[in-house]
């Protein structure tokens, strides 16, 4: 999978950054603003789809979007008319019928054949808990994210399957998978995490609520950077399998995997 998340990081990576030199740093920096901006209107609308879909030709609107959005860097194979419309066939399904979401336990099962498949460290095998309080903390963190203004394609909350308490449901919707996807493969250090919240017996969204209400949350924050090694697990097998294999057969791998995760319609 790592081909396909890999542009998608790339795409976020250009989004927020450019080259600035001090003879165009005006323009580079209205490009930029302008490139924001047009990351904010996609955002927004993309968001506004993912809340109103009601019939399947509403959630091919809502994938269209999506793959018209990533076009110029996705793989062609990824954004065919036939993905598509598998993907929008499992979002209308999971928003129609609580009991057609994609389980959690499933999205396990399918990324552990791929990490077996790879043969990476056991450390990347997940559980369906382990899913579950990821997907509790990305919802968690767009939904403030999105309240104070910050609209990206990565904080849209209106993607995600939410019960009638507010939170996460136990399964997931067709592209919030794949959000759930891309975190496991591209930021290992979320679902670490989430592993050490399960063990803890901890929720983010309960934690991030409670300091939202202490009094300490109205003191002024600040934030520290810093510069950390990748230790994902699934990078040196993916290299490794690519090297043995080569990319087609990987790709072949993800299809197949791709297919279990969402069903062609009858």
């Amino acid at each position: 999978m790592m081909v396909l998340w890999v542009v998608l990081a790339l795409t976020f990576l250009d989004l927020q950054q450019g080259t600035v030199t001090s003879s165009d740093r005006t323009s580079a920096e209205q490009r930029a603003s302008l490139e924001r901006e047009r990351h904010r209107q996609a955002a927004n609308e993309i968001n506004d789809l993912a809340a109103r879909i009601h019939s399947e030709a509403d959630a091919v609107a809502f994938v269209d979007k999506i793959a018209e959005f990533f076009a110029d860097t996705l793989p062609p194979i990824w954004v065919t008319r036939s993905v598509r419309q598998q993907v929008a066939h499992a979002e209308f399904e999971a928003v129609s019928n609580p009991s057609r979401l994609i389980p959690e336990q499933r999205v396990a099962d399918v990324w552990n054949k791929y990490v077996r498949e790879i043969g990476a460290s056991e450390e990347a095998l997940v559980t369906a808990a382990e899913i579950h309080n990821l997907r509790d903390a990305d919802f968690a963190i767009s939904q403030l994210w999105w309240s104070r203004t910050n609209l990206t394609i990565w904080t849209m909350p209106n993607v995600y399957a939410v019960g009638s308490d507010g939170k996460v449901a136990e399964g997931c919707r067709a592209v919030e998978t794949l959000r759930v996807l891309y975190d496991l493969d591209k930021l290992f250090d979320n679902l670490r995490g989430a592993r050490d919240r399960v063990r803890k017996g901890i929720l983010f969204s309960d934690e991030i609520r409670k300091r939202l209400d202490s009094p300490a949350s109205k003191q002024k924050t600040t934030a520290r950077l810093e510069a950390r090694v990748d230790t994902n697990p699934l990078r040196p097998a993916e290299y490794r399998y690519m090297q043995e294999h080569g990319p087609y057969i990987l790709s072949g791998v993800m299809e197949k995997l791709f297919d279990e995760l969402f069903p062609q319609a009858e």
